[in-house]
């Protein structure tokens, strides 16, 4: 075996309006994703979940940015966990769970490093409280995890290791109107899918690797996956017509793992917003293990 995987359950669902994707660890693993890393030929130690108290238990305190305070405290413990793995010299595959929790896995990627990020999602996740027209904190973990608005003095969400210069967005299609902007004024390379369409996913993934491994110790891949269209992946909380179709995702996924193992550049990785309430059959849970595999080194020959 050639890299020890420390699978990281994070059951949350407090970034979203609708509830269940804190079940996605649980389906992930069910679709068999243990057989999946097998055939990637790396050791799979699973970890279990972070113990994550039910939203309905919590009171959401209100406002632009719901269910903070309990977003914080999993974060906190999500990076001490991420971060614990790197230092025990394995590698963190991170399940959700709504996409806040990627601002733990940053964290704790970034502690003591420099790192990029690969965000791969139909959404920009870079709304503030003040701007957010949810108040999801799943909207704004990449405004977190960079400092933006109010979470510039929020040691807890900023991934320090993390440069806007090294983050690529790829896949996006759906943006709200401050993110829009807020991209463009940004240091981020973003890629929207009319890009994946004119030029083809793998390019686009080689340039946005170039982008998040220029200068880095490792880069942090986000997976999240209504980045797929929904005919593919039903299952999520903010499906968005026109994504990734089920081959595109394989192959950006199998062009990170070359990547990776040319030059050793993948730090961490994550799989979020499978929701089983809302899948078919398992459908998403299915794809969201057969992705993972595949970033970690799985091949067809």
């Amino acid at each position: 075996m050639s890299r020890t995987v420390h699978v990281i359950g994070a059951p949350m669902d407090y970034g979203a309006d609708r509830r269940g994707v804190d079940m996605g660890p649980s389906a992930i693993r069910y679709a068999d994703l243990a057989s999946g890393l097998e055939a990637a030929d790396v050791d799979a130690v699973d970890t279990g979940d972070l113990l994550v108290p039910r939203a309905e238990e919590r009171d959401a305190n209100g406002g632009n940015a719901k269910f903070l305070d309990e977003i914080e405290d999993v974060c906190i413990r999500l990076a001490d966990e991420v971060a614990g793995t790197i230092d025990d010299g394995a590698f963190p595959l991170v399940l959700g769970g709504d996409h806040a929790v990627a601002i733990g896995s940053l964290a704790g990627s970034a502690r003591d490093a420099e790192i990029g990020a690969l965000w791969l999602d139909a959404h920009g996740d870079f709304n503030t409280p003040s701007s957010s027209p949810s108040g999801n904190v799943h909207g704004m973990p990449l405004a977190a995890a960079l400092g933006r608005g109010e979470f510039a003095d929020t040691e807890w969400a900023n991934a320090t290791g993390l440069r806007e210069e090294n983050v690529a967005l790829v896949g996006l299609r759906k943006l709200d109107d401050y993110e829009r902007e807020a991209i463009r004024d940004s240091e981020m390379t973003a890629y929207t899918m009319s890009d994946i369409d004119e030029r083809g996913v793998t390019s686009v993934i080689d340039d946005a690797l170039d982008v998040v491994t220029a200068g880095t110790d490792g880069v942090h891949v986000s997976l999240d996956l209504d980045w797929l269209d929904p005919h593919e992946a039903p299952g999520v909380g903010t499906p968005v017509r026109g994504g990734a179709t089920y081959r595109e995702a394989h192959a950006a996924l199998e062009a990170i793992a070359q990547r990776d193992e040319n030059v050793d550049c993948l730090r961490s990785l994550e799989v979020v917003e499978v929701n089983p309430i809302l899948d078919e059959s398992n459908r998403t849970a299915d794809i969201a293990a057969e992705l993972a595999a595949s970033a970690l080194g799985k091949r067809i020959l």
